[in-house]
């Protein structure tokens, strides 16, 4: 997860700029200092080429890498049910007073919130091929991507981080049986 912090503070560089060079880009009514101006007080560079709109490899590079941070946690998550099951018991995630673990056998502890992680991640995916769909855009200035990020850029981010709240709980509150895996 180390890994993934530092691909985190790197796409973030990658897509704190901005733009604010006119209708088509081209500074005709608006000078280079008052988007030079604007961008450093929002603490964003600027981008070095644009025209109506940003390049949309930034963000299909953002979309990417929390698409992969999602993944990791899904690599943990598939090792804790493997771990969970009834024939291996090495860990098992906390299991509440009450809870009941499935319909049809309330005395089950299902891994749920690991399965749940797994979920997510595969939607945060899905994602993956919309955000690369939308770096062609006609002639850099239809806003054909428009619709798509308003939808996926934040169901992404919002995603990402809910399942990286419920891991972080998962993980704090995970129960090891050493003598479990010394036998297996």
């Amino acid at each position: 997860m180390k890994r993934n912090l530092k691909r985190f503070k790197e796409v973030r560089k990658e897509i704190e700029v901005g733009k604010m060079s006119g209708a088509v880009g081209t500074f005709a009514n608006i000078p280079p200092e008052i988007e030079a101006y604007v961008c450093e007080h929002l603490g964003i560079d600027t981008a070095a080429v644009s025209t109506q709109t940003l390049q949309r490899d930034r963000h299909a590079y953002y979309i990417a890498t929390l698409a992969l941070i999602a993944t990791s946690m899904e690599k943990f998550a598939v090792e804790i049910r493997n771990l969970q099951k009834t024939e291996t018991r090495e860990v098992e995630e906390a299991f509440a007073k009450g809870q009941k673990g499935s319909s049809a056998m309330p005395h089950k502890r299902n891994p749920i919130g690991s399965e749940n992680i797994t979920g997510i991640s595969r939607v945060i995916r899905g994602y993956i091929t919309t955000a690369y769909e939308n770096i062609p855009l006609w002639h850099e200035r239809d806003i054909s991507h428009s619709s798509a990020e308003r939808i996926m850029l934040p169901d992404v981010t919002i995603a990402l981080d809910y399942a990286l709240n419920r891991f972080t709980n998962i993980v704090d509150r995970l129960t090891v049986y050493e003598d479990n895996m010394r036998n297996n």
